[in-house]
């Protein structure tokens, strides 16, 4: 069954999609102590790393004119929460039709709702962090601005570019099985070429344009701006950015169609 519009899937079957999502993160803390508690202490344990090794060992700065002592460690947690949501499911797509083979079996199941269910599980993860760098924030005496609570419409952007990736790659991997491989070195790529260990000032000016081909650098700049340095974010770049998605998130979800004819061949 195809979707007619880009999100129909996703409307038609929300219901399905919140139980799966649900039944997903369960499933990932089942039988651990702590349960889903875990999602919480993660980031939690993370950003007390960052914040002792590059605030206190390494005394990092970040070039933003502030003094804050803790401010090189929340500003790096700020853009891996976002690096790690994208991550998170970009890992996954490939095994998405691979893990899930009973339900190519089923004709009236709608495979493309799977990508969503991954992002709705990433999701899960990406506003544990937020909700801990903004803790992170009462609790070390930092300025909140109101702006933090812009940061969902800023986010927003990157959800169909997530969701057209997957997609393509959801389909890719039921035929060719190295893909994961692929996405290792693509990933470490993205990350170091992505602003979130360095401001971009840190660049060469004749570099500065080329960063934001990563379709990470821009959400991850405007991220920041909103949680930690109470700026408005670039309202005329994000609806430029949020086109320029939905048609990637087009294109992946043509991809897998295409595809998906095959897979019960493959599989």
């Amino acid at each position: 069954m195809k979707p007619k519009y880009l999100f129909d899937s996703l409307w038609q079957y929300r219901v399905l999609v919140k139980h799966m999502v649900l039944r997903d993160i369960q499933s990932r803390y089942k039988g651990s102590v702590l349960g889903v508690l875990w999602s919480l202490l993660s980031p939690v344990v993370m950003l007390t790393i960052y914040t002792f090794f590059f605030s206190v060992v390494f005394r990092s700065k970040w070039n933003s004119g502030s003094e804050g002592k803790f401010e090189f460690a929340i500003v790096l947690f700020a853009g891996l929460i976002i690096f790690n949501f994208f991550v998170e499911c970009i890992t996954k797509a490939p095994s998405l039709i691979v893990g899930n083979v009973n339900y190519v079996k089923k004709v009236i199941f709608p495979l493309e709702v799977l990508s969503w269910v991954s992002i709705g599980s990433a999701a899960f993860n990406l506003v544990i962090g937020y909700i801990v760098l903004i803790s992170f924030l009462v609790l070390s005496g930092m300025s909140i601005h109101w702006t933090v609570l812009m940061f969902p419409i800023v986010i927003l952007p990157l959800v169909p570019i997530v969701a057209g990736l997957s997609w393509v790659l959801a389909g890719l991997g039921v035929f060719f099985r190295d893909i994961n491989q692929m996405i290792g070195m693509f990933i470490t790529a993205m990350m170091f070429l992505c602003p979130i260990f360095y401001p971009i000032s840190a660049l060469p000016e004749y570099l500065m344009d080329y960063i934001y081909l990563n379709p990470l650098t821009f959400i991850v700049e405007q991220s920041r701006a909103v949680l930690i340095f109470g700026t408005m974010p670039d309202w005329i770049g994000l609806l430029t950015y949020l086109l320029v998605s939905f048609l990637i998130a087009w294109l992946g979800l043509f991809a897998f169609n295409s595809m998906r004819k095959g897979f019960a061949d493959v599989l």
